[in-house]
């Protein structure tokens, strides 16, 4: 059935963010607390991200993903239609002074 393989989908989409946030955290030598201390998150909330959960909120899987350096890339066919309806967007890339 299509919706159970969307679903499948995203619960694999959400443990490859997850098992991605782990690597880049241990990587940089940080502890669950640590990384939740520079987000600005709970260590609840670093705990959930890692472990899959789906329900975790927006915000903070993007101030997690700030501290980690790690930028999400959205991929659509209509991508290029759609920039040109939105104009430019902001960067979140901030270039050194």
């Amino acid at each position: 059935m299509p919706h159970e393989d969307n679903e499948d989908n995203a619960m694999q989409t959400v443990k490859i963010i997850g098992a991605a946030i782990r690597f880049h955290r241990r990587k940089a030598g940080l502890t669950q607390a640590g990384l939740a201390r520079l987000s600005g998150v709970g260590k609840a909330s670093v705990f959930d991200v890692e472990k899959g959960k789906e329900s975790i909120q927006m915000d903070t899987l993007l101030k997690i993903l700030s501290v980690l350096n790690i930028e999400l890339d959205i991929k659509s066919p209509l991508m290029v239609e759609f920039l040109k309806t939105t104009g430019p967007q902001p960067s979140n890339n901030k270039e050194p002074s």
